[in-house]
């Protein structure tokens, strides 16, 4: 088959950055093979660009886009909303609508504040939980992303050389001119017993945590970590923090609180819950949300429940069905267990691990990584490769090794994809 090619894309990042810093507006696009990418307009699965190559898109948005690039019910929603109005700097009953179904869905919910990123609503709930224990540092772990704040961009990534021994990590920062690091650990995931042993110093606001490792991997907690880590966090006068930014709407209609079965005081979501509108939220005990309001914690923002991101968010949780779930998540376990196949049968080593619509692709892993230490033994320089392999031959997938799913990834694209997955494998072997 014919490659595709990229350089019309190439070639208005080069010019746009006369005026934008880079050609991009956010550094998680600079480094990708095949370049940074300009897109025209999305259809269900597929991104057209700049070049009119029709890609079968695994980023989703990254993460965000659950129901495709072109939901029906939700442009509708989008529309009449705009024809209502834009922003009112008051409550509409659209916002009101969308807490109610947040809160019914989630288990954390019993309060809701809404934002408009998941870097915003972790700073938030940061802040409430030093309110509420009166304590200030905050428990964050390895390879876990909380946003891109100077306070919490610690350690998302860091290399082995750079990151201390793995039973003592050493902070890392994850940019040049960040304020140097204060009421903050990192430990490593995945480890009860030295959750737990540090907890019980007594000095620990929250414990800040993907519920799923789905930043970096794809990896689920291990049996009994997450109700042994809310139960040290109960006995020890600390919080405990899901965010589920990546997970929310992902790994179930409740979230991987409700998947797991483990209900935390705060929850964080973002990316899903409104299809790629700039929505997020804060969710949690009422009498830890109610500090907003009677206990002198400050939260704000002139776009928290925008109305129409509010009505975006509302049809998105109207198409998020139980059938959904379940149509979807059988395409999602048939592309991931088939790629699998595919690398195995092409003799390249890799460990295809996670859930229905969101999975990692780790080549070089002997066996799945139950933490990020495990993740820094993946063949990242092969998968750069694969993804590239892929690009050229119309598939779009994140050279992290992330592949999120939508519900217009039908079989007929999932069809395609595995094709696709079989001549990129022969391409780098």
């Amino acid at each position: 088959m014919a490659e595709l090619g990229f350089a019309r894309s190439a070639a208005l990042v080069a010019e746009s950055a006369k005026h934008i810093a880079g050609g991009i507006n956010s550094n998680f696009r600079i480094g990708m093979q095949g370049g940074p990418l300009v897109f025209e307009r999305g259809e269900g699965p597929y991104l057209i660009d700049a070049d009119g190559n029709r890609l079968i898109d695994y980023y989703c948005g990254m993460g965000a886009t659950v129901l495709g690039h072109t939901p029906p019910g939700v442009i509708a929603a989008v529309k009449d909303q705009v024809e209502r109005g834009i922003l009112f700097a008051g409550q509409t009953e659209i916002e009101f609508e969308a807490a109610r179904i947040i809160c019914e869905r989630i288990p954390s919910a019993q309060r809701i504040r809404f934002g408009s990123s998941g870097s915003e609503v972790a700073q938030a709930a940061m802040r409430l939980a030093r309110a509420a224990t009166r304590r200030h540092i905050i428990l964050k772990f390895e390879g876990h992303y909380h946003g891109w704040f100077d306070n919490i961009l610690w350690s998302t990534a860091p290399a082995q050389n750079a990151a201390g021994p793995e039973d003592a990590p050493v902070p890392v920062a994850g940019s040049v001119g960040q304020e140097p690091v204060a009421g903050l650990e990192v430990m490593g995931w995945n480890d009860l017993p030295k959750l737990e042993a540090r907890l019980a110093k007594g000095d620990i606001a929250a414990v800040l945590m993907e519920p799923a490792m789905c930043n970096q991997g794809a990896i689920a907690p291990g049996a009994g970590y997450l109700e042994g880590a809310l139960a040290a966090c109960r006995k020890h006068g600390s919080l405990l923090i899901c965010d589920e930014v990546i997970t929310g709407f992902r790994l179930g209609r409740s979230g991987a609180q409700g998947r797991f079965g483990v209900t935390p005081d705060l929850s964080l979501f973002a990316k899903a819950i409104a299809n790629g509108f700039p929505v997020a939220a804060l969710a949690g005990r009422g009498d830890l949300l109610d500090l907003f309001v009677t206990g002198g914690v400050l939260h704000g923002g002139t776009f928290n429940a925008q109305p129409v991101a509010m009505a975006a968010l509302v049809a998105t949780q109207n198409g998020l069905t139980p059938e959904h779930y379940e149509k979807s998540g059988k395409r999602g376990v048939r592309l991931r267990d088939g790629i699998a196949a595919i690398l195995r049968e092409t003799g390249i080593k890799a460990q295809v691990t996670g859930f229905e619509l969101m999975f990692h692709v780790g080549f070089g892993l002997e066996a799945p990584a139950r933490n990020y230490r495990d993740l820094l033994r993946t063949d990242k320089a092969l998968y750069a490769k694969f993804a590239h392999a892929l690009l050229k031959r119309g598939v779009r997938v994140l050279e992290r090794g992330a592949w999120f799913v939508s519900s217009e990834h039908d079989d007929a694209v999932i069809d395609r994809t595995l094709d696709a997955v079989r001549g990129a494998a022969r391409d780098i072997t």
